[in-house]
């Protein structure tokens, strides 16, 4: 019960930015898992746009002096009829774009069924699949992460590079699990990496002995894990530890994050990892931002999220109007060259430069730059963990 209220709040609405008292704030939405197999990893996420969405009210720059209001809604993660229903509603109550949504199943059944033919655009911090790069949009969905084509061959590269010799994979049976597992298996067998099995897992389980005797039965020098750190990649882990089938986990992004090392320790010491991020300018400028908010910036897509709705405000600005045609037609001119390059913190310099119509060149917090179809080119980092910590030991 106390998780149906929690959702349902988080669903109507939780942030205000000085929202005008003759209401003609301008509406924009987030949508993400408030409840699902990424539960911990959204609150950050979700803090991270809003913060963006909250610099641009504050700033009084926008469209001369307009202020925004967000109201969030849950997707879940996995259901996608209940993510599409949770978006329906938003655009409805008139946002004018989207930040999200997050996983790549709910997030490409947004898009199709709800975002493109209501003409809304929505940027996704985190949906990584492939499958994306090729969705049916009318240049109405954009990422601020790369797409698993790339998250792949860097997580094989990886691999490799640690001196794994054979891995059994294990990978969710959705469509964010499926083609990255298919990428990362190319990937390593190119690399002369032996592939023992490749085994799907589905979600909501209470044990998984039976997926783990499958992947021990089969054997390798590590288990790769392509799934979630609050669900089924959890419970490979738990069960592998258990019975002493792996010791040694090589995780997608979806399986980063504090709660599985709050959960394992050091027990995953021999561990690695890799998530979309960077090490340059722009993350150590948001790291700072963040931090004065109150927003813990080191999990995975915060910097991604901060970016999608930085993009979104700077978009209207460049249109010189709150409507939905406007973010569409302007999103990829504010967030590649030429103009001048803006980072976390600097939204009201941007917003001034656009209002005089000058351009210019989004960087942020990952160094944003979109490929031909809305997506980030992004960079990587390579996680390793230590002491039972989550480190960076480098960008790729």
């Amino acid at each position: 019960m106390k998780k149906l209220f929690i959702a349902a709040f988080m669903f109507v609405s939780t942030f205000t930015s000085n929202v005008l008292a003759d209401g003609h704030a301008i509406k924009m939405g987030v949508i993400l898992g408030f409840t699902g197999p990424i539960e911990s990893l959204t609150p950050a996420m979700a803090a991270s746009a809003e913060l963006a969405f909250k610099e641009a009210s504050d700033s009084g720059a926008l469209l001369g002096g307009k202020t925004i209001s967000v109201e969030r809604a849950d997707s879940t993660c996995v259901d996608s009829a209940a993510a599409t229903s949770a978006a329906e509603g938003l655009v409805s109550g008139g946002v004018v774009a989207i930040m999200g949504a997050d996983c790549s199943g709910v997030t490409g059944a947004i898009a199709s069924n709800v975002a493109v033919p209501k003409g809304v655009v929505m940027i996704s911090p985190s949906a990584t699949s492939p499958g994306l790069s090729t969705l049916d949009d009318n240049g109405y969905f954009f990422r601020t992460a790369p797409s698993d084509a790339r998250g792949g061959q860097i997580l094989a590269d990886i691999t490799k590079d640690r001196g794994v010799k054979s891995v059994a994979i294990t990978y969710t049976n959705n469509d964010y699990g499926k083609g990255l597992a298919d990428v990362y298996e190319a990937a390593v067998k190119a690399h002369g990496i032996k592939v023992t099995t490749v085994a799907a897992h589905e979600d909501g389980k209470a044990d998984y002995a039976a997926e783990v005797a499958t992947l021990a039965s089969a054997g390798g020098d590590a288990v790769a894990v392509i799934g979630y750190l609050d669900q089924g990649g959890k419970g490979i882990i738990q069960g592998s530890l258990d019975s002493g089938a792996f010791d040694t986990f090589i995780l997608s992004d979806g399986m980063i994050g504090d709660s599985l090392t709050d959960s394992f320790g050091k027990a995953l010491n021999k561990s690695f990892g890799s998530i979309p991020g960077s090490t340059g300018k722009g993350a150590g400028v948001f790291s700072k931002v963040a931090k004065a908010a109150g927003i813990d910036s080191s999990g995975p897509y915060t910097g991604e999220s901060y970016d999608a709705a930085a993009l979104i405000t700077l978009a209207m600005q460049a249109g010189g109007k709150a409507d939905r045609a406007a973010v569409q037609k302007n999103v990829m001119s504010v967030a590649n060259a030429p103009g001048t390059k803006i980072y976390p913190g600097q939204l009201k310099k941007a917003l001034d430069l656009l209002a005089k119509g000058k351009a210019v060149n989004y960087e942020g917090a990952t160094g944003v730059e979109f490929t031909e179809v809305g997506e980030a080119f992004g960079s990587f980092l390579e996680k390793e963990i230590k002491g039972g910590k989550f480190k960076t030991k480098k960008q790729r």
